[in-house]
């Protein structure tokens, strides 16, 4: 537990990132998908399985100069980078498909790899960035690491305090219930305590995220260890004593991103109506 607290610690200088927001975590955002899909792709490979890194990276490089390029257009910056967003998912799906076509030399699994890599990693980070673009809920990015570190921490003490009932023994034998149960109390809290002193109005609504974004990270975290089963890997990587590799830390924040970004649209839809 030391281990894991003191590494935790050094996540810390990373919330300067969010106060900053802007070209701090759009850059912050692309390091996160570049790493993570190298730690992804070396995944694969010791399954013999083989996606295409050099298609991954500059696709993930191409995702992430959406942002500037939609700022050039006529169209409002945010639904340029929607727009531009879709035909890149259309790109990369593409792109990874075409891949398989030497079938002497790759099999399907190398090309569905490659698609599942590029969407699950810089696709899932990108909406960091489009939390921060939107022009009235920018400072919902909090939300998203607030809910996962929060739903993480509260389930971890939670689970190793009070802990009986195994939650998915076969993706990761020390989840439990009782954790599951304490960390979505913690995200749903920390996530009213931030609107509370931050976006009074909209307190309530900062609950709810916090404990559907809660959900996500769970979802996220098992998704992830799911993958390292089947890969037959302990850890991503090991940049990060006692947290392994930045898919490790991050795995429930790039899954609760995407959640965060289309909640604020129905949500504040549904105020308006």
């Amino acid at each position: 537990m030391k281990t894991r607290i003191i590494s935790g610690l050094i996540m810390v200088p990373l919330l300067l990132v969010l106060y900053f927001g802007g070209v701090a975590l759009w850059a912050a955002a692309l390091i996160i998908a570049l790493m993570g899909i190298h730690e992804f792709c070396n995944g694969w490979n010791n399954i013999d399985v083989h996606p295409s890194k050099p298609i991954c990276y500059v696709m993930t490089v191409l995702l992430f100069l959406v942002p500037p390029v939609a700022a050039r257009m006529d169209e409002a910056d945010t639904h340029a980078s929607m727009m531009l967003a879709c035909m890149w998912l259309f790109i990369a799906v593409a792109a990874g498909l075409i891949y398989g076509w030497k079938i002497n030399e790759r099999g399907p699994y190398d090309s569905a790899a490659t698609v599942v890599s590029m969407v699950y990693i810089p696709f899932f980070t990108f909406h960091m960035v489009l939390i921060d673009m939107t022009e009235d809920y920018s400072i919902l990015v909090w939300l998203v690491v607030i809910a996962a570190f929060g739903s993480d921490i509260f389930a971890y003490f939670t689970g190793y305090f009070l802990g009986k009932h195994k939650m998915a023994p076969n993706l990761s034998p020390k989840k439990t219930i009782e954790g599951a149960v304490g960390g979505l109390i913690g995200s749903s809290f920390f996530g009213w305590l931030f609107g509370f002193f931050f976006i009074k109005q909209m307190a309530g609504v900062c609950l709810i995220l916090g404990l559907i974004g809660g959900l996500a990270g769970m979802a996220g975290d098992l998704t992830a260890s799911a993958f390292k089963r089947k890969m037959g890997i302990k850890d991503y990587g090991k940049l990060i004593p006692g947290h392994g590799g930045i898919m490790d830390r991050f795995d429930s924040v790039i899954f609760v991103a995407p959640v965060i970004y289309y909640l604020i649209f129905i949500i504040t839809d549904l105020m308006a109506l």
